[in-house]
């Protein structure tokens, strides 16, 4: 478990599945602006639930985000498309909306940026996020990230073609406030 002072970043449980599934997944229009791929039904208890219990991979590493506070789990995140030779890779993270507000997401952020750069060894962390998801943006820049930029009318969501943004971070920029 990977902890901060409010949230922590800990494996993905069985449990978790159901609970991330109904509110994160089951809420179509959010789950469609935080995925670039088209939303399909998946049964409660189906193996290809996006957020089943998976094998470890080099590729991608699958967190459920804990609230220290109340030890419940507060939402996911996930670093994927690593890339080991460029040692580089992508972030995402969904908060379950009555842990919104609370803080989680920033640190959850800084949780993930430790464990790319100090546990993993990466370089280049980045994520994509809508243009009008201010509370990621608000988190990505509190951790570091800078604003590369701008792809206009990118992503399909929900009947429109959105904004994204591109933020990034190097390993050189980021001081882990995990490491004294």
């Amino acid at each position: 478990m990977i902890r901060g002072s409010r949230a922590a970043l800990r494996a993905r449980h069985e449990s978790d599945v159901p609970i991330l599934q109904a509110e994160l997944f089951d809420d179509v229009p959010t789950r469609s602006a935080a995925d670039s791929r088209p939303w399909q039904p998946v049964s409660p208890g189906a193996g290809d639930s996006p957020y089943a219990v998976r094998a470890r991979s080099p590729e991608a590493a699958f967190f459920s985000v804990v609230e220290l506070a109340s030890g419940e789990l507060a939402g996911e995140a996930v670093l994927w498309g690593v890339d080991q030779h460029n040692r580089l890779a992508h972030l995402g993270l969904a908060i379950r909306p009555g842990y919104r507000g609370r803080g989680l997401a920033k640190e959850a952020v800084t949780l993930l940026c430790h464990y790319g750069f100090t546990v993993r060894g990466l370089h280049r962390l980045q994520l994509e996020t809508l243009a009008e998801n201010l509370p990621m943006l608000g988190a990505a820049t509190a951790a570091g990230f800078v604003r590369e930029g701008l792809l206009r009318r990118n992503a399909w969501v929900y009947g429109s073609f959105r904004d994204e943004v591109v933020l990034g971070l190097l390993a050189e920029e980021w001081t882990d406030p995990l490491v004294g």
